[in-house]
């Protein structure tokens, strides 16, 4: 009579979950960039010089996000 083993995990599954996870959280931290810039880009220059910002510094604070 034939054992069917079924503890053992499968790497492909495991690994499309990574990969998907990983494409998500690249997904999400582009959006959030994204939003960020485009908030800071609405603000008036003297809005941006209350938070201590130019136009300038726009796409540097939201590549550090």
């Amino acid at each position: 009579m034939a054992a069917l083993d079924s503890t053992r995990s499968h790497a492909s599954h495991a690994g499309f979950g990574a990969i998907f996870a990983r494409a998500f959280s690249v997904l999400a931290a582009w959006n959030e960039r994204r939003a960020t810039r485009a908030a800071l880009s609405r603000l008036s220059d003297r809005e941006l010089d209350d938070i201590g910002l130019s136009r300038g510094d726009i796409d540097l604070v939201a590549r550090q996000i």
